[in-house]
């Protein structure tokens, strides 16, 4: 996770994962043994949006010797697809049990300020277009109800096969990253996706974040 982003969401009490560049395949080794595997590799280019749709994620790396490789076969996928893309290495990320994901942003509007949006995450984010929004900041009951608005939401509980995780902690991201937006006028955009939410607790995998005049 950025730098800047990555602190200002520690400094208002979300979790976050960290994640740190590695520029070659020993510092993938180094990295990863730091980290303590399994790890999660991610092409790192700025003109790569949709990581996973070029085969630019790699899950489960357990070892120095996948680490090495995980490294080059990431390089080469990027170049094969998008030859032109600048390439600053790869990102290394301690991986995270298992949970549902969802999406939790703020967007800033020149009307009404900081606007807080919810949805499903992490692949679902485009295909669903299952999201709510509500006005920064937010207090419990409002949170709430954002989240019920949607699917996403929903499901938290549980559905069929699929295992209930703690929604108290997305609640309670929600309200933080609320104030985070409303706190922070020169924040214009702050994406969380996906929030991976566990059994107990909810760790912010990958943020966005766009600064005014940055």
């Amino acid at each position: 996770m950025p730098g800047k982003s990555g602190a200002l969401l520690t400094a208002y009490g979300i979790t976050t994962t960290p994640i740190k560049l590695a520029r070659n395949e020993n510092e993938a080794v180094t990295t990863a043994n730091e980290l303590g595997f399994p790890v999660v590799m991610k092409i790192a280019s700025p003109d790569i949006l949709h990581k996973s749709d070029i085969g630019g994620v790699l899950l489960n790396i357990n070892s120095v010797k996948e680490a090495q490789s995980g490294y080059t076969l990431l390089l080469e996928r990027a170049r094969k697809s998008m030859p032109n893309a600048r390439i600053e290495g790869v990102h290394v990320q301690r991986q995270i049990p298992e949970g549902q994901e969802v999406i939790i942003g703020a967007v800033r509007d020149p009307l009404f300020g900081a606007l807080m949006m919810f949805g499903s995450g992490g692949i679902e984010v485009e295909g669903l277009k299952d999201v709510a929004f509500a006005l920064a900041p937010l207090n419990q009951a409002e949170a709430r109800e954002m989240i019920r608005k949607t699917w996403a939401g929903r499901k938290l509980k549980g559905f069929r096969s699929i295992p209930p995780v703690d929604e108290e902690s997305v609640i309670d991201v929600l309200i933080k990253l609320s104030f985070l937006a409303y706190e922070h006028p020169e924040v214009e955009e702050i994406e969380i996706n996906p929030l991976r939410v566990l059994q107990k607790g909810a760790v912010a995998v990958d943020v966005r974040m766009k600064i005014k005049g940055e």
